[in-house]
């Protein structure tokens, strides 16, 4: 029966039947003219990206996001899609309201068949989705973006934006990122050299430490706050000694590497049981001994905070800064 065929081979099939639909429900251009869908070159742009090339529409209307990556990166646009792989938990985080978006899928595997019945005219997905990419990019002028490490995430953003001709609207969200730091600088005063800033996440298996160029620790750094000597370590070091550009795993015997003045700590699984084992594994930190001598749990400065501090884009950013404000500041 159906319900025992293996995943990945439900999977497949359903990628062969969505392009069976295509076949014959779509007739478009031959694969090697990059304007297809009606599209000419006056009203479609030309882009090169990790997959190729593509003729975008200048002005997309029914833009469908691959995945959650995607979806952030559109919203910092102010493109709102009319389809994305959604869960509760995203739009929880984000506090973005995406009910009127149509739900394409689970994180990883769209489901073609509810992309294609959207007829999108654009669709934006992570390098994940290379290998899908010539059954996909039949469906709709299709774009990928790669990104090298979440701490490029600035890069990630200005990058997407020239691809679907938003480069004015993205600078104008990264200045005001920039404003919102400066204003938050000035209220720190000399704080800021005086406050080292931990970032912790707890996953049900380990302890990792979140360093210098990951997403959060490039907003830290843009913040002018200072990080403790364990967490402070570039991407080319940190891949080099730990083989992970932006964490590190610890045991609880050097725990200490997890301290600072102010310690940040987020838990966050894709599913619901890999969240319950998160929690019960943060609970047993809190009652380990050698937890309990750290100087921000001495004097009760940890905070601990949603997912978004790995985000990808500004949306993201913009509610690290809003926990930063919160915690940190004197008027907090």
């Amino acid at each position: 029966m159906f319900y025992r065929i293996p995943r990945p081979v439900r999977y497949s099939l359903l990628v062969v039947l969505a392009i069976a639909l295509i076949t014959a429900c779509q007739r478009t251009a031959p694969e090697s003219n990059p304007v297809r869908f009606g599209a000419t070159r006056q009203d479609c742009a030309i882009v090169q990206h990790l997959a190729g090339e593509t003729c975008v529409p200048l002005h997309p209307q029914r833009v469908v996001a691959l995945d959650s990556s995607a979806l952030e990166l559109l919203l910092s646009l102010g493109i709102k899609p009319i389809g994305a792989t959604l869960s509760d938990s995203f739009a929880l985080q984000l506090q973005q309201d995406l009910t009127e978006m149509t739900n394409i899928g689970q994180a990883g595997e769209p489901n073609l068949e509810k992309v294609l019945a959207l007829k999108p005219d654009l669709i934006l997905g992570w390098e994940y989705y290379e290998t899908l990419y010539p059954q996909i990019s039949q469906i709709a002028p299709t774009l990928l973006f790669t990104m090298e490490h979440s701490g490029a995430w600035k890069e990630t953003f200005l990058s997407v934006a020239q691809m679907l001709q938003k480069q004015a609207v993205a600078e104008s969200v990264l200045a005001a990122y920039s404003r919102r730091l400066e204003i938050f600088k000035q209220q720190m005063g000399d704080r800021l050299q005086q406050i080292q800033v931990s970032v912790v996440r707890v996953y049900p298996d380990q302890i990792t430490l979140y360093l210098k160029d990951s997403f959060c620790g490039v907003i830290l750094q843009d913040a002018g706050l200072q990080r403790p000597d364990a967490q402070n370590i570039s991407a080319p070091e940190a891949q080099q000694q730990f083989g992970n550009a932006i964490q590190k795993s610890i045991s609880r015997e050097v725990l200490s590497q997890a301290d600072g003045d102010i310690l940040f700590l987020w838990t966050g699984e894709n599913t619901l049981q890999a969240n319950q084992q998160a929690q019960k594994a943060l609970a047993k930190l809190k009652a380990d001994p050698l937890w309990q001598p750290l100087d921000a749990v001495q004097h009760n400065q940890i905070y601990q905070v949603p997912g978004y501090w790995i985000g990808i884009a500004p949306i993201a950013a913009n509610l690290v800064i809003d926990d930063l404000f919160r915690h940190l500041t004197p008027s907090s």
